[in-house]
């Protein structure tokens, strides 16, 4: 069976992540080599790749942040709150001084 550019290119994600069996590593490799455009563009996407994964956020890490979360989200509210009060408190106070000045 000939493995064509096809194969190649459904293989490459594996390759390129170091995810592939040392035989599809060798596979991709010789394939490449024969392949400049298709190795060009293997290159490419080489470098648009991300860095290894962030290493895990200890359990302590998501406590605090999700603490600062709540905090913030009540500041928020409180704030939003008192504009609200305030806004409407106005409203009330310029009718009813309209309200006196056309009586």
């Amino acid at each position: 069976m000939k493995v064509t550019r096809d194969v190649i290119l459904d293989l490459l994600p594996l390759y390129l992540a170091d995810e592939a069996s040392a035989d599809t590593q060798d596979l991709v490799k010789v394939y490449l080599e024969q392949d400049p455009d298709l190795a060009k563009l293997a290159g490419q996407w080489r470098r648009q790749l991300p860095g290894p994964p962030p290493p895990p956020v200890s359990h302590e890490a998501q406590a605090q942040a999700y603490r600062e979360a709540q905090h913030r989200i009540a500041i928020r509210t409180v704030g939003l709150a008192a504009v609200i009060t305030v806004g409407v408190l106005g409203l009330l106070a310029l009718g009813g001084v309209l309200f006196i000045f056309f009586i």
